[in-house]
């Protein structure tokens, strides 16, 4: 079983989480509203992302005996959906055809699920199935991850002002590059736990 500290898991939040792969995707969905008003519809999405996956670390263990799922399919599976998502990240597609949303966004696609993603669901759901009586450290760990989330996007336009789009594709490719390393490690301590249980038998 894989163990985390308190910092692992927010930097393992953060990294799925990918504030910084999100920059380009808030700033096309924000460009119709007003500028004085994108900070606060940031953090309103935020709120709702994390609210969401609030819920999941409360739920999270009765949806796993609901299901009739294992902590360690739990853990496979999430090493495998991290990896698809860190595999997106270093190898981004290209880009399609935009679609104009003149509406405000209201949850979709903004916390759900450019920050709760069917990644930081399962990743939640992992950390407080394997550890329960550490739920207020994961609780302190998904705040801090919303709180990095909420300063690089609020202060999205500046940073790409700063750096340009080249520097921000950089370190998200980076950031999928250490995730990559991250999922594989998942899907190999759960594939030799379950060698194990094998073995045992």
């Amino acid at each position: 079983m894989m163990q985390y500290t308190f910092w692992s898991a927010t930097i393992l939040l953060i990294l799925i989480t990918d504030p910084v792969g999100n920059i380009p995707i808030f700033a096309s969905a924000l460009k119709h509203v007003a500028p004085q008003r994108r900070p606060w519809v940031i953090l309103r999405e935020i709120s709702i992302a994390f609210g969401l996956l609030l819920l999941f670390m409360f739920v999270g263990e009765g949806f796993l005996r609901v299901m009739n799922l294992s902590e360690l399919a739990l853990q496979i599976g999430g090493g495998v959906i991290l990896f698809l998502i860190a595999l997106r990240m270093v190898f981004p597609p290209p880009p399609g055809p935009e679609i104009e949303a003149l509406l405000e966004p209201l949850i979709v696609p903004l916390a759900v699920p450019s920050i709760a993603g069917p990644s930081a669901l399962a990743t939640v759901l992992l950390l407080v199935s394997q550890q329960p009586e550490r739920r207020a450290e994961w609780i302190g760990a998904l705040g801090i991850t919303m709180l990095v989330s909420a300063t690089v996007l609020v202060l999205s336009e500046r940073i790409l002002s700063f750096t340009g789009t080249r520097l921000v594709a950089a370190v998200e490719r980076l950031m999928g590059l250490v995730l990559v390393s991250v999922a594989i490690e998942m899907m190999l301590r759960g594939v030799r736990t379950f060698a194990l249980q094998i073995s045992a038998h």
